[in-house]
């Protein structure tokens, strides 16, 4: 049996769906974030990055590459938000981004300038003027006795109230190994950059960060600056 003809008004209604379907498709294409991942590159990238320096956790170069140093500051981002820290930046790292973080301060009634080092979440956060400006990925003390080069300890970042004695620029060696820009704030434990900041504490007892942000650390913390320490390695 032949079908019977579709009405014309009922054909343009029909065609006026289809087209409306894709323009709700493709709206909501644009609302929903990118997925990034590390070895990403391209425009999401540089928004990204864009993103992330405006909210005080990227301070290496705007090129459009997902690569290590861009991954720390993602890092960053998921502890201070107590996000799940992994690799990929998904709708709630996009929309954290959109707002600026609202949480007590680990040290109450502090000094407007000062530095905080979390052991815990292993972030450490400088504040200016009592704002946070600049959030960190760190990896503290190791937790562990160590013999290196004749020198043996325990890689024990210490907890408490400190300020910074001592400032290094660029590479040092010691015995236990290089440190880049490295600030002091008790005996031979400085914050400093390091080519190695894994996401668990790895370190001989100094605060490792990034290369990108210890340079940008190292431009604003001086002499003096207080530096609190506080939690306990999980």
């Amino acid at each position: 049996m032949a079908e019977a003809p579709v009405p014309a008004e009922d054909a343009d209604a029909a065609e006026h769906e289809l087209v409306d379907d894709a323009e709700a498709e493709e709206e909501e294409a644009e609302r929903k974030p990118v997925v990034l991942r590390p070895g990403d590159r391209g425009a999401e990238v540089v928004k990204l990055q864009r993103r992330l320096n405006a909210r005080g956790y990227y301070f290496g170069p705007v090129n459009g590459r997902y690569d290590e140093q861009t991954k720390f500051a993602v890092w960053a981002l998921q502890k201070s938000r107590r996000i799940p820290v992994k690799g990929a930046v998904e709708q709630r790292e996009w929309s954290a981004l959109e707002r600026p973080l609202r949480r007590r301060p680990m040290v109450s009634g502090g000094p407007a300038d000062r530095v905080e080092v979390n052991l815990s979440a292993q972030l450490l956060t400088v504040y200016r003027d009592r704002r946070p400006v600049l959030f960190s990925h760190i990896s503290s003390g190791a937790q562990v006795p160590y013999c290196q080069n004749g020198h043996c300890g325990n890689a024990v970042t210490p907890t408490g109230d400190f300020r910074v004695y001592r400032r290094a620029p660029g590479w040092t060696t010691g015995p236990l190994g290089a440190m880049y820009n490295s600030l002091y704030i008790v005996g031979g434990i400085a914050l400093h950059g390091s080519r190695k900041v894994p996401l668990h504490p790895a370190s001989h007892g100094c605060v490792r960060l990034p290369m990108t942000t210890s340079k940008r650390l190292y431009q604003i913390v001086k002499i003096g600056e207080p530096v609190y320490v506080r939690g306990k390695i999980r």
